[in-house]
């Protein structure tokens, strides 16, 4: 994941360095493509969606901010008072969200963290997705029982892609079917400046499937809120 993620740090630093034009090409397997503007890593917390609004509201205590990118949400919850440790892989978003003033960082992978018991893991901006597949799902949530307190949470968000009526994306599924996938199971790369990654895995998981292996793994879901566009956010509570 940390080559694949190369791209993507690059063109977050370019953008912080002053290159506005910064962009970020997504391929998927199957050819489609888009750009993801950088500057939506840089929005100021009155440019919060209302899912993330929401998210950061429920946020409480000692807070885990996952994937925290540019640091643009452990910089809201600072300014709350609260306490944060961001951790990302990538080294540019270490630099960034350093020079930007979030006060505690770790370069870190999830799967490898071990650093106490938090009140809230934080994943959203579709962070829930860094575990790749179903399977890295199951042993996400088996892991997080070793980040979260026995009354903590996990504030996470991801995408519904059945909502979908695009014929491309439709296709796409059955693509993953035929290849033994769940639907959701999405392969990728970024691209930046003509130059792409490698391939990686990202998962974006219905609500009931998130629900049912939630359970597997010892944690009451509850939807806090959906979006007309398949994004949902998800509370998670050790049962």
């Amino acid at each position: 994941m940390n080559e694949a993620m190369k791209p993507y740090g690059r063109a977050l630093l370019d953008f912080f360095n002053g290159d506005t034009s910064a962009r970020v090409a997504v391929r998927r397997e199957d050819g489609f493509a888009s750009d993801m503007p950088i500057e939506l890593f840089f929005r100021s917390p009155a440019a919060f969606s209302p899912l993330e609004q929401t998210a950061l509201t429920l946020c409480r205590g000692e807070v885990l901010d996952v994937g925290a990118g540019s640091g643009c949400h452990s910089l809201a919850l600072q300014e709350r008072g609260m306490k944060v440790l961001a951790i990302d892989i990538s080294p540019q978003c270490i630099e960034i969200m350093s020079k930007r003033g979030v006060q505690q960082i770790q370069r870190a992978d999830v799967f490898r963290f071990r650093a106490g018991l938090f009140d809230t893991l934080l994943l959203i901006m579709h962070g829930l997705g860094m575990v790749a597949d179903l399977a890295g799902l199951n042993r996400f949530l088996r892991h997080a029982h070793r980040l979260v307190k026995s009354d903590g949470q996990i504030i996470c968000d991801s995408l519904d892609v059945r909502v979908t009526t695009d014929p491309v994306h439709l296709a796409y599924h059955e693509f993953n079917r035929n290849a033994g996938r769940y639907i959701g199971e999405i392969r990728m790369q970024f691209e930046y400046k003509g130059r792409g990654g490698p391939l990686f895995s990202w998962l974006h998981v219905d609500a009931e499937t998130l629900n049912e292996h939630a359970q597997e793994a010892g944690w009451s879901c509850r939807i806090i809120r959906r979006e007309e566009n398949g994004d949902y956010l998800a509370q998670l509570t050790p049962i």
